[in-house]
């Protein structure tokens, strides 16, 4: 027979792909009754399902993070001789994007695969073409409605003074999901931020003690004990004194939940972590009278670099003597600590 008169071969395979995001996991659209739905279509249109890919709990927002879709991609363009169509229970199932379904569907044409839905018109016609894109449109339209909801949601929350991620160390959620105290850590979280108003006790010193009481932090349900950097960031959260910040809001609101300290307490341990830093300007800095040979420690700033003054023990010949040294990079002061309250030698 001569080629120009054999007819093309007729691609009877298919496969299906099913998809369930986490809030779609309900009776009558699980995997199952889309599969039951996906096969009776493809028996109805004369194909052969030969596998079948399925993706629980992923959401169709964007392609990343869905290994069963980009599986079924690489296997489309690995049997696209012997592939006929890729069936599915509705086209949201395969994006809820336009520009993603619509690079999908462009895919599978150039790989002369049909795209089926179980439940909605498809086809390579035109009106078929133009069905699909609005049909595409409307399942991303809805998704951004969603999102936008639940934005607005999250701030209405936010704004009545709650919180909807994990309370900080010392608190906990309740069952209708308002932090209270956590009668665990609660006394022993209070006592750290009494030891850090004082203002003689380290970031070092403080971590030590949280770990030595117990505290620790979780992550994906594993305990981690509890490391400086942490420890600041928890020092510093306005939560603890009654307030809710927010970086998304850009603004501050009285909390509903029980104050673990006062403002004045937060502001007196927000001194005393300011006048322990290094690597930023001192601004503001209340004196702290504890140090009898360093008093003026992080209270004076050098006039080269703006940074604050700190202080240490100089070993000489017979015994060690007390200076003060700039702690920026530009080192520019180092003065006996007597001779500091003598002189105005380079100093605000």
């Amino acid at each position: 027979m001569n080629r120009a008169t054999q007819k093309p071969q007729i691609k009877t395979d298919a496969i299906i792909y099913l998809r369930v995001s986490t809030e779609e996991q309900v009776d009558n659209f699980s995997l199952d009754t889309q599969e039951e739905l996906c096969r009776k279509e493809a028996l109805r249109r004369g194909f052969r399902v030969i596998k079948i890919f399925r993706e629980e709990g992923k959401s169709a927002k964007t392609i990343i993070g869905r290994p069963e879709l980009l599986d079924l991609l690489r296997y489309c363009s690995k049997n696209k001789k012997t592939l006929g169509a890729v069936v599915i229970y509705r086209l949201d199932r395969l994006s809820r994007q336009t520009s993603d379904y619509l690079s999908i569907r462009k895919s599978l044409i150039s790989y002369d695969i049909e795209l089926i839905s179980a439940s909605e018109p498809t086809g390579t016609s035109p009106t078929d073409t133009l069905l699909e894109t609005i049909m595409a449109s409307f399942a991303q339209h809805d998704n951004d409605v969603r999102s936008e909801r639940t934005r607005n949601g999250m701030h209405a929350r936010f704004k009545s003074g709650l919180i909807t991620r994990k309370p900080p160390l010392g608190y906990m959620m309740d069952l209708n999901k308002f932090p209270i105290e956590d009668p665990e850590c609660w006394d022993k979280m209070v006592h750290i931020w009494d030891l850090m108003a004082v203002g003689n006790t380290s970031l070092i010193e403080i971590t030590k003690i949280m770990n030595e009481l117990g505290l620790y932090t979780t992550h994906k349900g594993r305990m981690l004990k509890l490391k400086v950097p942490t420890v600041q960031k928890m020092l510093r959260n306005k939560f603890y004194a009654g307030i809710l910040t927010s970086n998304t809001y850009k603004e501050e609101v009285q909390g509903q939940h029980r104050p673990m300290i006062s403002l004045e307490q937060f502001y007196k341990v927000q001194d005393a972590l300011d006048a322990r830093r290094v690597n930023q300007p001192i601004v503001n800095v209340k004196r702290v009278r504890n140090n009898k040979v360093f008093p003026l420690r992080r209270i004076i700033k050098c006039s080269e670099c703006g940074m604050g003054i700190t202080a240490g023990w100089s070993k000489g010949r017979t015994k060690d003597y007390p200076y003060y040294r700039c702690s920026g990079r530009c080192h520019s002061i180092s003065i006996r600590a007597e001779k500091l309250e003598e002189d105005d030698v380079r100093i605000k």
